[in-house]
């Protein structure tokens, strides 16, 4: 990533404002697109336009993938139909798909209608019929398909007429008569095997392939696993589809990841740094008003536990504490299920499994802390306080064993609602376990108060 100087930034500016396009282009061509893309924040959206007119059509498709969503849409208010169409026709079919899918019904009539491929028109919207989140709406038709039937000079023919149109060859694939993926051909075959008679004779068979309806999580995890640069995609009959490549799914892996840490930082949709103040705020204030609600519940509590306070001052110093440590509890016991389940290393058949390992940590953990605090109270407010010494340790062994146990019921049961699990490693987990610690230890506390005889 080229790294751009103030003084840079000004000399563009001057040959945009001057209208310089030999100058421009000069200093254009030595970018890459995402160069570019990076370029166009410290421009303004007319300067934008400029830049994007003096490219080639090739590179224009290139740029528009590199920017994000708003970006690439104010430069489309700014086109006309017939230009974003000539710039689809640059882009592989997914490419096209993951920039049409986000416009309405009306625009994207209106771009395919004028594309001249016909054909890739016709891929695109089959392709648009596809949930975004599955295998289908991650793949592109772009690839080398050869018959099994094929001899070996026949077979190089058409891969030569097919690698025409297709910028990356990963495998080439070998189907039989019904279209039915059978196996991939190496290419060393190609120079080893010069003279066979028939390709299903030295393709390399049952290959590692993903159903169109397979979930994108899952088409990660197979890529991981097998260490896959490409992976073809069939229907549920066998049928080749189209292919997905490694970069796609890196590129969906990330906008995941970035998804799940908003939503375990409590903001309700997709936000950028440079977004305006009514849609930062928008996002934001949802989960800031539920902590709010949290935090008046919380004072109901302890207004009802005044009398309690009044006899022992004492218990108010470890509220913090109580709440803070269950909110810690329960957002690390989410997180290490959300981890897991995502990287495949936790299966949702056993629940029950990890329940129980998580009921043991917590008590381990619930235990140790609770004697900590208990030898830090003996040591420190005396006997003269007995009844929140023990309500203190008590109640802190509760909470961790409820924090461990609520934290991974939550995230296993809303991936069994199919609901994203990244919502339990947010303030969800954190308000809950705070109102239910302040219940625990207020009950608690009344309870050995009476015990202890002082009230």
């Amino acid at each position: 990533m080229k790294e751009f100087t103030p003084e840079y930034i000004e000399r563009l500016r001057e040959l945009i404002a001057g209208h310089d396009d030999s100058g421009a282009r000069k200093e254009l061509a030595e970018l890459h697109p995402a160069d570019i893309a990076e370029l166009y924040r410290d421009l303004a959206p007319e300067d934008e336009e400029y830049i994007f007119r003096l490219l080639d059509e090739e590179t224009q498709a290139d740029l528009l993938m590199e920017l994000d969503e708003d970006e690439r849409a104010g430069l489309f208010a700014r086109m006309d139909a017939e230009d974003i169409a000539k710039q689809i026709e640059h882009m592989d079919t997914d490419d096209a798909v993951d920039i049409i899918q986000d416009l309405d019904e009306k625009e994207r009539d209106a771009i395919l209608s004028h594309m001249d491929d016909v054909e890739q028109a016709g891929d695109i919207i089959d392709l648009l019929q596809y949930d975004e989140d599955t295998a289908g709406g991650l793949m592109g038709t772009e690839m080398i398909v050869v018959n099994e039937n094929w001899s070996m000079p026949e077979c190089i023919k058409q891969m030569r007429m097919q690698a025409e149109e297709i910028d990356e060859v990963y495998y080439v694939y070998v189907v039989d008569n019904d279209e039915r993926l059978r196996g991939t051909l190496p290419l060393t075959k190609l120079i080893t095997h010069p003279s066979v008679s028939k390709i299903k004779h030295v393709m390399e068979t049952d290959p590692i392939a993903v159903k169109v309806d397979t979930p994108i999580d899952e088409v990660a995890l197979d890529f991981e696993k097998y260490d896959l640069v490409a992976m073809p995609v069939i229907d549920p009959i066998g049928r080749l589809l189209g292919r997905i490549t490694v970069d796609d799914v890196m590129d969906k892996v990330r906008d995941s990841s970035e998804r799940d840490y908003q939503l375990a930082s409590g903001l309700s949709g997709d936000v950028e740094s440079d977004d305006n103040l009514l849609k930062q705020t928008k996002v934001r204030l949802p989960w800031l008003l539920m902590g709010m609600v949290g935090g008046l519940c919380n004072s109901m509590i302890l207004g009802r536990f005044e009398g309690g306070f009044a006899i022992d001052p004492a218990l108010a110093l470890f509220i913090p504490l109580i709440g803070g440590t269950g909110g810690n509890v329960g957002t690390q016991s989410s997180a290490i299920v959300v981890q897991g389940l995502a990287n495949g290393s936790l299966d949702i058949r056993e629940s029950a499994s990890q329940l129980l390992r998580e009921l043991g940590v917590g008590l381990l953990n619930g235990s140790i802390i609770a004697l900590l605090v208990l030898i830090y109270n003996f040591l420190t407010i005396g006997e003269g306080h007995m009844a929140t010494t023990y309500a203190v340790s008590l109640s802190l062994f509760c909470v961790v064993m409820f924090a461990s146990v609520f934290g991974t019921f939550v995230p296993l049961t809303l991936e069994k609602l199919r609901i994203d699990p990244a919502l339990a490693t947010g303030p969800f987990i954190s308000i809950t376990n705070d109102i239910i610690g302040m219940v625990i230890y207020m009950g608690i506390s009344s309870w050995l108060l009476h015990v202890f005889h002082v009230v």
